[in-house]
């Protein structure tokens, strides 16, 4: 069963996802350089603040607590402090290039929760071999939105048509990591549909993917844990496919998303 993780910094949302099995509960401190890299895109800028984690935390009875900092900067000591002590469970560092900014975080973090790394520059692709095997490291998570930008790409998905995402997969399970990518949007909605992108992380063996804000919209008659039922419906299905029927799958995928690449214009 894949992990969903959930960002969110309502008590009462948070509770309703714990009370669902296979969540993780995600409050993101996230800011520096955000806004300026995100600018003219309908993406998710954070207002949360340290004292959520603990508001989040004293409701959940069963789910992880996973929180995002900043990235490594002068302040990332306190930040990870505050964190743990707010009670986050696990902590993710986003927007690294290099190995020594993995090694620097594992050392601040020393142990004390298992630590999620956020892929999402080119630079942390390219010298992905010097960083996997980090004592500490627990799981890689690819974020697309911000690698398909960092790779000079049109759409989101890019990088897992053209192979990049299942090039970190394998890194992962060769260290015994846990992974995961992207985000999810409903199952027939989006440019490339969820149900697909539900395909591929069936595929690459992810354990954890992001709900979009799609799921809890709430404007169409339709609950947010009805679309998680769903979810889990079609995650059953296309467990059961045979591996001809995967690759077959695969291959449609790559072509969808590059039909929709090639509609955006030529790449940045």
């Amino acid at each position: 069963m894949l992990e969903l993780i959930q960002i969110t910094n309502d008590p009462a949302f948070a509770r309703r996802c714990d009370a669902l099995p296979g969540f993780r509960l995600f409050v993101d401190l996230e800011r520096i350089g955000k806004a300026e890299r995100q600018a003219g895109r309908n993406t998710f800028i954070s207002a949360h603040q340290v004292d959520d984690v603990s508001k989040i935390k004293r409701v959940l009875r069963q789910s992880p607590l996973m929180v995002r900092v900043n990235p490594l900067h002068d302040g990332t000591p306190g930040e990870v402090e505050a964190a743990l002590q707010q009670g986050a469970d696990r902590l993710m560092l986003p927007m690294f290039t290099r190995a020594s900014e993995v090694g620097e975080f594992a050392r601040l973090v020393g142990g004390r929760a298992p630590v999620t790394l956020l892929l999402e520059t080119a630079g942390a692709l390219a010298c992905l071999d010097e960083w996997i095997a980090t004592p500490g490291l627990d799981e890689v998570y690819v974020g697309l939105n911000d690698l398909h930008l960092s790779m000079g790409h049109r759409f989101m998905f890019e990088p897992l048509a053209q192979g990049w995402v299942d090039r970190v997969a394998t890194a992962a399970r060769r260290q015994h990591l846990r992974f995961g990518f992207g985000g999810i949007a409903r199952l027939d909605e989006g440019l490339l549909p969820g149900r697909d992108v539900l395909a591929e992380h069936l595929r690459l063996g992810s354990g954890a993917v992001i709900l979009s804000r799609t799921f809890h919209r709430g404007n169409d008659g339709e609950s947010f844990e009805a679309q998680v039922q769903k979810l889990r419906q079609a995650e059953a299905e296309l467990a059961q496919r045979t591996p001809t029927e995967i690759a077959h799958d695969a291959r449609r995928i790559a072509s969808v998303i590059e039909r929709v690449a090639c509609g955006m214009g030529p790449a940045a």
